[in-house]
């Protein structure tokens, strides 16, 4: 970039930068985020289809999970970019929905560009989306029905609609059975829900209808001697943040031994030190040791001959989640140790799944914490087993906070396009057709639910909004008829805040990307071997 002063260019900006501004640099932008939008839309809806995604490593992962997807893809442009940031605040807020997140954004600039052609302003195209969004959020908290926590059948609706459309769904009902019970565990006396007091533990072996809930802590490790026992029934427990091991000086400190005699009663004392130790928690009445450091190989041998069952190294998240399963304590000395610190539970095993073993706290009573195995064949399907039950219980966890549902279907998404036109018709002037982009950028929901099950997108939206001009708010695309059908009735529900984060997000991204007309990218910058060319798509962007 340089000014022409009296015939001399004066250079502002460094060599080798270069700019885009106004239509020039729109265009790259729009063709960014629709491209990064298209790559997921086909993964929508329960007839969605998933991708394959190579890593640089060579690792694979196969999922339709909108985030995982736009995770994996290395994406270079700096506007498909913020797409991307889309779907992970959409994930980190409600879990589910970044699909349908990331679509409506990139409908929206695709409709905000026919208005540029048209001559609209982008601050008026702004200003309109700003106000459809808000409207938008007000007609949705409108129609929203309000769920009770322990309504359970609406809960494994929820659980299921997540489920739906992904490897999960052959064993839908077994999972969100198990998700709705889980949740119902750790849910706080306030209501407030914390779903990392749920650990889920994946394991290659079996089908997805050996999954299982555990009312206790499964725990990733072994005993630390294999002479401990086994199994330990009506178990007292006792969590400990602190080594089982001679504590060495903290000073260098050099001991004369002058005689054979002193070796051995230095050696001695160690061991009389650790002994001291290991009485105060045989003492204590503990049955199972649960220790968050080490426990070395004398400590092992004296709580192996008091018939104590030991576990080291125990993640600081794991302790925390066995304290809230178990009602114990977790002591940070092992001279402060009292009776009133341990906590209970009926059964406390090793047992061996896939080759591996794990230990097991089952049977505790009204456990706060809580584990779920998932099973499956392979490695790919396990993952994506993980994945879907994550998004299960964080929809879950979202409506026992929130308390209020919404249809799926797409049944939300046209019920808000009609009333923002009605809407858009009241407001007049030129914020009116940008109202209008915004409604119809909705239905791209419907439209690419019906075209992903193999139906005709434009006779399903016209039948569907038949169905909501006649007053049916909740009918949205059932893809096994192909017609419209209650998804009320039909259990196809979603929480509220799954929708108005996907519309608020969206929304926001695409008036930060219609903003801007000038891109300068910093010569820096440039990707080795000619990168991508400013403002354009990133290189393989355009083949979806």
């Amino acid at each position: 970039m340089s000014q022409q002063l009296g015939g001399q260019p004066i250079l502002i900006l460094r060599e080798g930068t270069t700019r885009n501004r106004g239509q020039e640099a729109r265009n790259g932008n729009f063709a960014a985020a629709k491209a990064v939008a298209s790559a997921v839309r086909s993964t929508l809806g329960p007839k969605g289809m998933d991708k394959m995604l190579i890593d640089g490593m060579g690792d694979i992962t196969i999922t339709n999970d909108g985030v995982t997807i736009l995770k994996e893809m290395d994406i270079e442009h700096p506007a498909g970019k913020m797409i991307v940031e889309v779907a992970k605040t959409q994930d980190a807020e409600v879990g589910d929905g970044t699909t349908s997140a990331v679509i409506i954004a990139g409908e929206l600039l695709k409709n905000a560009e026919d208005l540029l052609t048209q001559g609209v302003h982008p601050t008026i195209i702004a200003e309109g989306y700003q106000m459809a969004a808000e409207k938008a959020l007000m007609i949705l908290d409108g129609f929203a029905s309000v769920v009770k926590p322990t309504d359970t059948v609406i809960l494994k609706k929820i659980a299921g609609t997540a489920l739906t459309g992904k490897n999960a769904e052959v064993s839908k009902d077994l999972l969100s059975d198990i998700i709705v019970k889980a949740i119902a565990f750790i849910t706080d006396a306030d209501g407030t829900v914390d779903i990392a007091h749920i650990n889920v533990e994946k394991k290659v072996g079996g089908s997805a209808d050996d999954s299982s809930l555990i009312e206790g802590m499964v725990i990733d490790k072994e005993r630390a001697h294999p002479n401990m026992p086994k199994s330990v029934k009506d178990a007292k427990i006792l969590l400990l943040n602190a080594a089982l091991e001679f504590k060495k000086t903290e000073v260098n400190a050099k001991i004369n031994i002058s005689t054979p005699g002193q070796a051995q009663a230095f050696l001695d004392e160690e061991e009389h030190m650790v002994h001291v130790m290991v009485d105060k928690v045989i003492k204590s009445g503990a049955t199972v040791l649960f220790c968050q450091k080490g426990i070395d190989d004398v400590a092992q041998h004296y709580l192996t001959k008091a018939g104590i069952l030991a576990v080291r190294r125990i993640k600081k998240s794991d302790i925390e989640n066995l304290a809230r399963a178990t009602g114990g304590n977790i002591v940070n000395s092992i001279d402060t140790i009292t009776k009133k610190d341990l906590g209970t539970a009926g059964l406390v095993e090793e047992r061996k799944i896939s080759g591996d073993e794990m230990i097991y706290v089952s049977k505790c009573k009204n456990p706060k914490a809580v584990s779920i195995i998932v099973r499956g064949g392979t490695e790919h399907v396990v993952d994506e087993l993980e994945r879907a039950v994550h998004d299960a219980l964080m929809v879950v966890s979202v409506v026992v906070e929130g308390k209020k549902i919404v249809a799926g279907g797409g049944a939300p998404e046209t019920e808000l396009s009609l009333q923002l036109r009605r809407y858009a018709s009241q407001e007049g002037g030129r914020v009116q057709l940008a109202i209008e982009a915004f409604s119809e950028a909705l239905e791209i929901v419907p439209r690419t639910l019906a075209e992903n099950a193999g139906l005709d997108p434009i006779d399903i939206l016209v039948a569907i909004r038949a169905a909501h001009e006649a007053g049916k708010k909740s009918f949205g695309l059932d893809v096994n008829t192909g017609k419209p059908e209650d998804m009320m009735k039909a259990g196809v529900v979603e929480p509220l805040r799954v929708k108005t984060q996907a519309i608020s997000s969206a929304a926001e991204a695409a008036v930060m990307i219609l903003r801007i007309d000038d891109v300068i990218a910093s010569s820096k910058s440039a990707a080795p071997g000619g990168g991508m060319p400013p403002g354009g798509m990133p290189p393989g962007m355009g083949d979806y």
